[in-house]
């Protein structure tokens, strides 16, 4: 089998998405559009991916890294310009090429292997992907000749009446052999409307030349869909998480309104949990067996482990361990870790700490880079004072701790395993294990000093000295 490349034009500025990004690094689903490209090329079993980009797409660059190569597409001329932009960079002029447009993030894997096989079973040339549209305004039309092979694609602005009136559609998606393609390039002139080389061109010269051009037809033309504006963004944005939530449902997943459920395209979730309505589930976030999450949560890029709850709550880069329970009401910052059945409840914010098996924090409390043992409770209105006003302070909790309501821990501090705090206090000082630290101030009993108050108010008001 021959070799396969890929080379993606990626280096439009997408003007219509108004917008200071590049059009290709705008997301769907959590993901650059460019990157859902470059997966469905590997998937078709692409060895080689080639990005065209232009010299201010260095995010582009950073996406990716190594992992593909880029060409530089120094001006703007077209398509077919492009695509010669990247012959430096293929290690081998052999074997076939896909040519795709790094704005489409609905092709799959899939349809690109089933272009890729037309390609080779046809002994063609070339092989567009097409589409058939209601409405084909704005698109290149395909015009076949009897036996149904493509004869050429012209532009709408080049096209006759009876061409516009064609519905079947270019959709910008290719598999060439490499060495025809680049030697119809050469050919390729700027004689049209837009005074571009059009990679269309090359089909008619494979044509003249006596090479077979076929093409596929799309079998959704939703898949096939390049975004140009915000509008085709959301539309796509739809798509794709309509499927997401499709396939997490036929794997085992219950997803109770689907309407109101968003799931990016890095997340996973394992069967029998379970997905409450107004729930954001963002990143690379990954579920557990047997989960309960939501109503009204959003998880980014957070794991949540077997038989743990979560409910109205907000979970950034955190952990939540099996049979654990977030929330109502909760924010896990960065850093986050909840071991086995661990509590985080009602109006808690946890930051850059990590708490124990079984351990709880049921309500009214911050918890700041702290190490909270086993077994410990903490009691309503706990803070820990970790900032000084120049740097973050620790506060360890060991085991079996209790830390009595409205309790301060000014860190840097330890507090020893199985030791109490009494409610109220303001701790500074470590306590050692198994013992009881109390701070505060001592309690006054001032006897009738209601009825003392209210008859001095009630004679200043007879004098006229109260309003």
């Amino acid at each position: 089998m021959s070799q396969l490349a890929a080379v993606i034009l990626a280096a439009g500025k997408g003007t219509r998405m108004k917008s200071k990004r590049p059009k290709v690094l705008h997301e769907v689903c959590g993901r650059p559009l460019v990157a859902y490209v470059v997966e469905a090329a590997r998937a078709a079993g692409a060895a080689e991916v080639v990005l065209v980009i232009n010299h201010e797409m260095n995010a582009v660059r950073e996406l990716f890294g190594p992992d593909v190569k880029y060409a530089y597409q120094k001006e703007q001329l077209g398509t077919g310009h492009a695509v010669l932009a990247a012959r430096p960079a293929l290690s081998a002029a052999s074997g076939d090429v896909l040519v795709l447009c790094g704005d489409t993030p609905l092709l799959s894997g899939e349809l690109l292997q089933a272009l890729v096989t037309r390609h080779r079973e046809g002994a063609a040339a070339a092989t567009v992907l097409t589409a058939e549209l209601k409405d084909p305004t704005g698109y290149g039309r395909v015009v076949r000749d009897a036996a149904g092979e493509v004869e050429a694609i012209v532009e709408e602005r080049d096209a006759a009446p009876a061409v516009k009136a064609l519905r079947e559609v270019n959709t910008g998606s290719y598999c060439f052999a490499a060495a025809a393609l680049f030697a119809a390039l050469d050919e390729v002139g700027r004689e049209n409307a837009q005074g571009e080389y059009y990679l269309t061109d090359v089909l008619g010269i494979l044509r003249r030349g006596g090479r077979r051009v076929l093409a596929l037809a799309a079998p959704e033309p939703a898949l096939t869909q390049g975004i140009n504006n915000r509008v085709q963004l959301a539309e796509a944005e739809a798509f794709l998480r309509d499927r997401i939530r499709r396939e997490l449902m036929l794997a085992g997943v219950t997803i109770l309104d689907p309407a109101s459920t968003f799931i990016d395209a890095g997340v996973s979730i394992a069967p029998d949990t379970v997905i409450y309505p107004f729930t954001i589930i963002e990143g690379r976030s990954s579920i557990g067996r047997g989960c309960r999450i939501g109503p009204g949560v959003q998880l980014r890029d957070s794991r949540v482990e077997d038989g743990a709850t979560v409910s109205q709550a907000v979970l950034v880069e955190a952990v939540v361990g099996p049979g654990a329970t977030v929330g109502p009401f909760t924010y896990l910052r960065p850093g986050t870790v909840l071991a086995e059945g661990a509590k985080a409840g009602t109006f808690v914010e946890i930051k850059k700490s990590a708490i124990g098996a079984g351990s709880k924090v049921p309500h009214l409390s911050y918890v700041g880079d702290a190490q909270v043992g086993r077994g410990v409770n903490i009691g309503a209105g706990t803070i820990t004072c970790n900032y000084d006003g120049f740097k973050k302070n620790a506060t360890v909790i060991e085991d079996e701790v209790f830390i009595g309501s409205n309790t301060n821990l000014v860190a840097p501090v330890r507090i020893g395993r199985g030791a109490y705090t009494g409610a109220g206090s303001t701790i500074t000082r470590d306590v050692p294990p198994g013992a009881l630290a109390l701070e505060r101030a001592e309690q006054r009993v001032l006897p009738d000093w209601v009825k003392k108050r209210l008859e001095k108010l009630a004679c200043a008001k007879e004098k006229g000295k109260l309003e």
